[in-house]
């Protein structure tokens, strides 16, 4: 008789992932090399031996919930790794929390795992043929959708941004690297490719836009070559984070002919050529309302999103009233907006006349009043037409799904009433019945 195994001995991690899309995909490579060393994942602080919090350092609020979730991990569990943006700064974690393990910035993912390695080694009598992990990696988004990191860092020097300090300058991926993980995810089910980083459009610059290989073609390290090969893969693809370049025009036919959704997320911040000169913003003197006019005309399906920022020093009433008629003229369809907050290390605190917070709130409601007047506009003019619709859940009042004007999480949803036949991950197509300042419902063609 022989002598039995020894009982395989596993180990545990919890896995916090606070911040943007770019923090998620960060998460996501650490959490597949764990798993591919044989760690479990868990969900509960109880269960794991060390948990492992990736941070957003980018505004004073999100440092705070970034140290909130530190703080609650170390009080319900005690073994607590940091990483991500706000890793940067040592000194600033340690301060509130001198008890965790480890601390380092983004895209450390060799630090992190060998600080898993030192809290828990990795598990024994593991078989990577039986503990598989998918060619695509861990995802923390849904199956049907996942974000395609294109490039790490940012060239820009926005004075009140701190993403160059936290991520570095801008380090593109090679071309066939970013085509292949695409074509993995679309093999394993993924309808819509979210393509991030955090100047999309300067995609390559750093690689002097150098050739690369797929599927035995050239492509080069290019926006454009980019989009044209992810549009010949069949599934939906969304560009954000896209500065106003001229080069940016070359992508719009590609959306009229269906090869990539019409939709272009691009942080406007500001219509005051004089506050974005103060923000040291790229493309300031760019005649944005005539870039948006040519695109509508090349593609009038195109849906344009875009973030603002009001009470920027310096900000005067004329700028901002400037700035709202630049909306009203624009019409863009989804619209986020944030009053100026203060960044430790960004050069915009250095700037005179800061606005009065109350000013400052006065103008963000009369912002979001004109923009939510203008969004359920748009969205009204959209009853009756018939568009595709990308289901997200089902539950037992019908489906939820999202049209190509809606990236996940950020803009609005399709209800479709008493649909409770559907899966998520289906296309289907809808004709559109009603419509508020957010949302569209639709019936099922």
């Amino acid at each position: 008789m022989s002598a039995q195994s020894p009982e395989k001995i596993s180990a545990k991690v919890g896995f916090i992932s606070l911040g943007c899309p770019k923090a998620l995909v960060d998460s996501e490579r650490i959490l597949t090399q764990l798993r591919i060393e044989g760690y479990e994942v868990v969900p509960t602080y109880q269960d794991a031996d060390v948990v492992v919090v990736n941070t957003c350092g980018f505004i004073d609020a999100a440092k705070a919930e970034s140290l909130e979730a530190i703080g609650e991990a170390i009080s319900e569990n005690g073994k607590v790794i940091v990483t991500g943006c706000m890793g940067i700064d040592e000194s600033v974690i340690r301060a509130v929390h001198p008890q965790v393990l480890s601390v380092s910035g983004p895209q450390q993912y060799e630090q992190v795992v060998n600080a898993v390695h030192d809290v828990v080694a990795p598990p024994t009598e593991h078989d990577p043929f039986i503990d598989l992990v998918p060619p695509q990696g861990i995802k923390l988004t849904p199956r049907h959708y996942a974000y395609l990191k294109i490039s790490e860092g940012c060239n820009h020097k926005c004075s009140f941004c701190i993403i160059p300090s936290m991520r570095g300058k801008l380090v593109s991926r090679p071309v066939g690297s970013v085509l292949d993980e695409a074509e993995r995810l679309v093999k394993s089910g993924v309808q819509e490719l979210l393509v991030i980083s955090q100047d999309t459009s300067a995609y390559g610059v750093d690689l002097k836009y150098q050739t690369g290989f797929w599927q035995g073609m050239p492509v080069k390290a290019k926006m454009l070559d980019l989009c044209e090969a992810l549009g010949s893969m069949g599934v939906w693809v969304r560009l954000h984070y896209v500065y106003p370049y001229p080069h940016v025009d070359d992508v719009i036919p590609l959306m009229a002919a269906g090869k990539i959704l019409p939709y272009l997320d691009i942080p406007f911040q500001h219509a005051s050529p004089r506050i974005l000169a103060l923000m040291k913003r790229p493309a300031f003197a760019e005649n944005t309302l005539e870039r948006i006019k040519r695109w509508r005309e090349i593609c009038p399906d195109i849906t344009l999103r875009s973030t603002f920022i009001v009470g920027f020093p310096g900000e005067t009433d004329e700028d901002f009233e400037m700035l709202l008629d630049w909306l009203e003229e624009a019409q863009l369809d989804r619209v986020g907006c944030f009053i100026y907050s203060p960044v430790t290390g960004a050069r915009a605190n250095d700037l005179p006349d800061p606005v009065d917070p109350d000013v400052a709130e006065e103008r963000l409601e009369r912002f979001m009043n004109v923009q939510a007047r203008i969004s359920e506009d748009r969205l009204k003019a959209k009853i009756g037409r018939e568009i595709e619709v990308l289901i997200d859940e089902v539950n037992d009042d019908g489906a939820i799904g999202r049209s190509h004007a809606d990236a996940p999480e950020i803009d609005g949803l399709v209800y479709l009433d008493d649909e409770v036949d559907l899966l998520p991950g289906q296309r289907v197509r809808v004709r559109i019945t009603g419509s508020d300042e957010h949302d569209l419902w639709g019936e099922l063609l």
